[in-house]
């Protein structure tokens, strides 16, 4: 137990003993500086300035630039590029499946793919037949004001009224034979128009040419869009005048009356006609 005393007495003497640092003059031996020192003070003095050292590095590495000349540590600029460039795929790889799928529905129309709806009108009046027994038509006081009301600003408006239902005028592509009917049991959603060659077919109604092109099947195509979802399609042209994305007015000049394709049987005009995805017959709009 003594011999323990005696040799915690020793290390304490050891750390707290006064030692003197001196700095000389090498050539006229002049003392410059002295310290008076002991080994606790040097221990603590270090430690202390090596977790200076440590902290100050962490953060020179956390909050500068000079984490990026470290092994192991990325770019900043880089990480900003590769994030824009990761934004800038996504949007191209969206725009890609769109236009795929814009231009598969334009091959389905050319291919004649597209099945026609067919409505079966006697269906649809008998889900909606009313008794009209089972109504009570009795006008009631609210109308007969609406009624009033209605009539007197008729009386006093000089302006007619806007139609409520946006009507498209279709005028005829060219006038000529019609050839060959349209069919669509047969798959044939078309009306085939004969006429000269070299006969200036015109655009029926205002819109945007959306294709124009040579196909080996239909010769020269194009296809113009319209509003309220309507297409038209002119196939077998001799010579196209209009190019895709191009904006046409009713009436005017688009293509000629030509004899190309494999599939055509002389000079005419292949004319269809598309409403949201649907054939429709021509000759129910268009007197050719």
């Amino acid at each position: 137990m003594a011999k323990k005393v005696k040799k915690r007495k020793e290390i304490k003497r050891k750390l707290l003993h006064k030692y003197r640092l001196v700095i000389l003059n090498e050539s006229t031996f002049e003392e410059k500086i002295s310290f008076k020192l002991s080994r606790l003070n040097v221990f603590v003095t270090g430690s202390l300035c090596i977790i200076g050292l440590i902290a100050l590095t962490t953060l020179l590495i956390a909050f500068t630039p000079l984490r990026e000349y470290i092994p192991g540590y990325s770019s900043t600029k880089l990480k900003k590029q590769a994030t824009d460039l990761t934004y800038k795929t996504d949007s191209l790889v969206a725009s890609l499946n769109n236009t795929n799928r814009y231009l598969e529905s334009i091959r389905m129309v050319l291919r004649g793919d597209v099945a026609s709806q067919e409505i079966n009108l006697d269906s649809l009046r008998e889900q909606f037949k009313i008794d009209p027994s089972s109504i009570d038509l009795t006008p009631i006081k609210e109308d007969s004001l609406l009624r009033a009301e209605v009539a007197l600003e008729d009386k006093y408006n000089l302006f007619e009224r806007s139609a409520t239902a946006a009507e498209i005028e279709l005028f005829p592509p060219l006038s000529g034979e019609i050839s060959n009917d349209y069919d669509a049991e047969k798959r044939h959603y078309a009306v085939d128009v004969t006429a000269p060659k070299d006969t200036p077919i015109k655009a029926v109604a205002n819109g945007t040419v959306i294709f124009s092109e040579w196909t080996a099947d239909t010769g020269y195509v194009i296809i113009l869009e319209h509003k309220d979802g309507l297409l038209s399609v002119y196939k077998h042209n001799g010579s196209l005048n209009k190019q895709q994305g191009e904006v046409v007015r009713a009436g005017e000049v688009i293509a000629s009356v030509g004899n190309t394709g494999e599939f055509t049987t002389g000079p005419h005009l292949h004319f269809e006609l598309w409403s949201n995805g649907n054939s429709v017959n021509p000759l129910d709009y268009i007197d050719f």
